[in-house]
């Protein structure tokens, strides 16, 4: 039950909240739904959602190999929030996104708060196939940034490769 005083809200009655969104809206993705550190309320709404819904664990995961490993294994998730400089290394990172597809996930890559104009993620969603890019609104240049290298990338690739639309979370080149 939700304490208005505290403004705390039960795992179980954000489920119900989330179940209510869900069924209301066209929801494709949660991200972070619960504390990083609320694996059983992980684990109910992916078992609960994760058919048609992507559970993205970006607090609970944080790109760490060691975690999404945990994640795979208690399926707390179906969706990894790949943030390099969050993890550490690119050999780690490219870890983390081979061990996330193999589990059948989603991977979205995404940049950081207080981003710069390097477009140097737009290269990585398109050379790790994540199929899916977080960065915000395009209403910023470093947001436009990203977006405009994708744009280039497309052109330069000349239709060898196509919009994953409705399959975001497993284009049919993922396991390439």
């Amino acid at each position: 039950m939700w304490d208005e005083k505290s403004n705390i809200i039960s795992g179980a009655d954000l489920m119900e909240f989330y179940a209510k969104l869900i069924k209301d809206f066209p929801v494709v993705t949660i991200e972070d739904g619960f504390d990083e550190d609320d694996w059983e309320n992980w684990n109910a709404m992916t078992e609960t959602f994760g058919k048609e819904v992507q559970i993205v664990g970006d607090d609970l995961t944080v790109t760490n190999p060691i975690k999404i490993k945990r994640a795979i294994e208690e399926k707390s998730c179906n969706g990894l929030l790949l943030k390099v400089n969050q993890i550490g290394s690119i050999t780690e990172a490219i870890q983390a996104v081979k061990d996330a597809k193999a589990a059948g996930w989603g991977v979205m890559t995404s940049h950081r708060s207080g981003e710069t104009e390097d477009t140097y993620i737009a290269d990585l969603a398109v050379g790790l196939c994540t199929g899916e890019i977080k960065t915000g609104a395009p209403c910023r240049s470093e947001r436009l940034s990203k977006y405009n290298q994708l744009l280039r990338i497309e052109e330069e690739l000349e239709g060898k490769i196509g919009y994953a639309g409705a399959n975001f979370r497993t284009p049919p080149w993922m396991n390439q």
